[in-house]
């Protein structure tokens, strides 16, 4: 597999490698965002991961620049993993059309994992919250079948029926 690592940051350069290194892996490391689109077309790398701020042009402009390019042939689309600065960012990852984005600080095992998920097109979007819980139009939960005027689970019975004892 070949990266192409869009980032200004040695640290960020250190982490990737190190989690993301390996006998099958070779990367590029590109310092300046304006030139990713022509290192994709010249190298074509299997995944280009990028980080927020990389020089005068930041990870969303490099990913919507990419998909642009893209829009001619979509068999060329290049999966695209983004590193967010922080939980405010996620807003901008959402409309940066990445397929894959990690908040840092980054740790290897959560990098691998969002590698494998933007190259397999799955999704990996830390951050956003999960989805609510559907209700069917009555406000009941799906699959819920009872009915608040039917029997009790427990004992069978319905409201009016419930058993007293004498007293």
């Amino acid at each position: 597999m070949h990266i192409l690592l869009a980032t200004d940051a040695d640290w960020i350069v250190d982490e990737v490698t190190a989690a993301l290194g390996g006998p099958d892996t070779s990367f590029t490391v590109c310092r300046d965002g304006r030139s990713v689109a022509d290192l994709v077309a010249d190298r074509q790398p299997d995944m280009v991961i990028t980080d927020l701020q990389v020089g005068s042009m930041g990870g969303m402009a490099i990913s919507l620049a990419l998909r642009n390019d893209e829009s001619v042939n979509d068999s060329l689309r290049m999966p695209v993993l983004m590193l967010l600065d922080r939980q405010a960012d996620v807003y901008l990852a959402q409309r940066s059309q990445a397929d894959a984005w990690l908040i840092k600080p980054l740790d290897a095992l959560r990098l691998k994992r969002a590698a494998v998920v933007a190259v397999d097109r799955s999704g990996l979007f830390e951050g956003v919250p999960d989805e609510p819980a559907t209700h069917d139009e009555t406000g009941d939960h799906p699959g819920d079948t009872t009915d608040p005027g039917s029997a009790d689970s427990e004992t069978g019975h319905s409201p009016e029926e419930q058993p007293t004892t004498a007293g």
